[in-house]
């Protein structure tokens, strides 16, 4: 049995453990913890010191000693909720062992009448007498090695002790063996690397914790770097594997569309069309994602992509994430289209289209009657046959990970070319993590005709002031947007509540208020966002569910209560529902007195910059890539102990190991156990088979 084989133990599940049974199971799912190479990284966060050892007479009050003791008595009191008590001693003095919640037999169990235990726990001190309630070890002298020791801490739920926990994870290390190395040892040695195994002990050794400077903590989040960056360039090779029919256009229907739309293109947005124009003809299929800003202009980009694949005779689909943006981006086309005097059909198709209308749009598609159709994602469902489709448009599928980038490029089919569209900025130091195996198309700059938002700060009690505010942008009929970061009023959190807010502003502007946040379905949400939309409405409260896509032009403010409690990112994102149309927009971000560094720091950066790159940049550096929100928050944070924030340095060093090993071997499989350890095999195996 080679090495390799030998580790198979990690990648079963976790009930093959001693110990672990049906509960236990459910309690560790609930960390996402199934196989057992889980347990490997979940790694501790601190560590306790039980190594102290002293005397009864030498005992501190709130510290965590380990104690050598006699037990004297049982006091085992019959009346109900009442602690179960054993009076012990040592030469020096006295101590009691107070349980809660315990059962009689089995504390005879553990502490036998008249026999020497080992006791580690904090020290209390009650009516006149120390104490340890219920104590963290008890076991006999035999095992004092095992409890005096300085003790890994980790990350717990509920059903889960630090000495069950503890109990799993040994069985784990303590069946490692030595494995084939993946790296040669020029490398290892010019890195300063251990071993693997090495490694693995080292951060799962108390004393290290969680040092994401260490050498062997450094080794493993390089290992995972290289096995993710490994799924990338081989689902990258897959996709250049692909041949299509070259998309032959004479750029017609967009330079009609460039003479009738009432603004001049920036210099980005042209130079992404040149970079798109330059795929579709390829006979590469182009798998492109198209990264803006809040409000940079990517929508006409994808239309003018669009216009021109149908001008070479194939379909399109424009995908939005929900059906009021669907019905939004059908709107502004046909209007697009139809001033270009483009003989151009286009359906859209969401779950409120009618069944007979439904039918007749599947028809006209699979017949080439219809040549662009917008919609939800349902519209990749198996009924759905196109005719001859050539381009498929997603608009803020930040979500799609690259299991889901694999799944579309096969179901588009030959011909098909894929673009990807993002408002979230990635900043640099992201985008191979997250875009390695796609072409990037960036457009950095706002249109011309689109004004700076003034961003504001105001101290949550002077609140008062922005109600002339308000109603004189009423009377002008514009709109406002008043977002809370919670739903219902909280007895954990001093924030605001989007319900408790919404019936404070109802009484002042009866009639002209609405309501929208994350637990309503989506026919309420959509028709509240609706009656926004129609005018029908004057404020909107909501949660961040308004964070990003639809277009609101008529809304001017938007009024961030709690400001302190969001990241850099997301306030950008919610400061770009306003300022759309012609008129000035204006966020006005409220916060409490107590600030602390980094709050003052985001709300100043908010305030200099409408940039979101820049944004993004500065937002990485204040919080970590683990707490950007639509990063971690969506799905897209998929490493385990890597960070991009932390090791910046060897993402770098990754990308450059990958080139070699790509101009060395025809396949990756001595970085088997590599990948499987990092739940990367699948994925691999899925990139092979399509």
């Amino acid at each position: 049995m080679n090495i390799i084989e030998k580790n198979n133990f990690l990648f079963d599940n976790v009930t093959t453990l001693k110990g672990v049974g049906k509960q236990l199971s459910k309690y560790l799912k609930s960390k996402k913890i199934e196989k057992n190479n889980d347990l490997l990284w979940n790694l501790p966060y601190s560590f306790t010191d039980r190594s102290e050892s002293v005397p009864l007479n030498k005992l501190e009050v709130g510290k965590i000693l380990t104690i050598q003791i006699k037990v004297i008595k049982y006091n085992f009191p019959r009346i109900r909720n009442l602690p179960n008590k054993i009076n012990c001693q040592d030469n020096t003095g006295k101590i009691d062992l107070v349980f809660f919640n315990s059962r009689e037999g089995y504390l005879r169990k553990i502490l036998p009448l008249n026999e020497w235990v080992v006791v580690s726990g904090k020290i209390a001190f009650y009516k006149n007498k120390y104490q340890i309630t219920n104590p963290d070890y008890i076991t006999n002298l035999n095992n004092v090695d095992y409890v005096k020791k300085v003790i890994p801490k980790y990350s717990l739920t509920e059903g889960l002790t630090e000495k069950s926990y503890r109990k799993l994870i040994e069985q784990i290390l303590i069946r490692l063996p030595p494995v084939k190395e993946w790296h040669d040892n020029s490398f290892l040695k010019k890195m300063n690397f251990p071993s693997w195994k090495d490694s693995i002990l080292a951060v799962h050794n108390g004393n290290t914790a969680k040092d994401f400077n260490s050498n062997a903590y450094r080794r493993l989040a390089f290992d995972e770097l290289l096995s993710h960056l490994i799924v990338l360039s081989e689902n990258r090779k897959r996709i250049k594997k692909f041949k299509k029919k070259s998309k032959k256009f004479k750029n017609s229907n967009s330079e009609n569309i460039l003479k009738t739309i009432d603004f001049e293109l920036t210099n980005s947005q042209v130079k992404v069309i040149q970079e798109i124009n330059i795929d579709l003809k390829s006979t590469n299929k182009m798998f492109r994602v198209l990264q803006g800003d809040v409000g940079s202009g990517k929508t006409i980009v994808s239309l003018i992509a669009a216009a021109n694949v149908i001008e070479s005779g194939y379909q399109c689909v424009l995908m939005a994430p929900t059906s009021i943006l669907a019905n939004q981006h059908y709107n502004l086309v046909k209007k697009i289209f139809e001033a270009s005097s483009l003989k151009i059909n286009i359906s859209l198709l969401t779950g409120k289209t009618d069944y007979k209308s439904k039918n007749k749009i599947l028809e006209n598609l699979s017949n080439h009657k219809i040549d662009l159709i917008i919609g939800t994602p349902a519209l990749f469902q198996k009924k759905i046959i196109f005719k001859k489709l050539g381009l498929t448009i997603i608009d803020e599928q930040h979500k799609f990970g690259v299991k889901q980038r694999i799944d579309l490029s096969t179901k588009g089919g030959d011909e098909c070319d894929v673009l990807l569209m993002s408002a979230t900025p990635i900043p640099r130091t992201m985008m191979l993590s997250l875009y390695g195996d796609m072409d990037i198309s960036k457009i950095t700059e706002k249109p011309l005709n689109r004004k700076k938002i003034i961003t504001l700060s105001k101290p949550e009690e002077k609140i008062n002031e922005l109600w002339p505010l308000i109603s004189k942008n009423i009377k002008n009929k514009n709109q406002i947007f008043w977002v809370c970061p919670l739903i219902e009023e909280s007895k954990v959190f001093n924030y605001s509540s989007a319900v408790k807010k919404y019936e404070f502003i109802k009484k002042k502007f009866p009639n002209r208020v609405g309501l929208v946040h994350g637990q309503m379905s989506k026919d309420e949400k959509d028709l509240v966002l609706k009656n926004f939309l129609e005018k029908k409405i004057d404020i909107l409260v909501s949660t961040t569910v308004i964070e990003v896509g639809i277009d609101f032009p008529n809304a001017t403010i938007i009024i961030i209560e709690n400001s302190n409690k969001f990241g850099l990112a997301q306030l950008h994102q919610l400061r770009g529902r306003v300022g759309r149309g012609k008129k000035q927009g204006m966020c006005i971000l409220l916060y409490k007195k107590t600030l602390s560094k980094n709050s003052i720091k985001r709300i100043k950066i908010l305030k200099l910059t409408n940039d979101g790159f820049i944004i993004a940049e500065e937002d990485l550096k204040l919080r970590g890539f683990g707490d950007l929100i639509g990063f971690q928050q969506s799905g897209v944070k998929n490493f385990k102990i890597a960070d991009p924030v932390q090791h910046e340095d060897l993402f770098k060093i990754a990308e450059k190991r990958i080139n070699e090993i790509n101009d060395n071997l025809e396949n990756y499989n001595e970085y088997n156990f590599l990948l499987k350890l990092f739940d990367k095999a699948d994925i691999i195996n899925e990139i092979k088979i399509n």
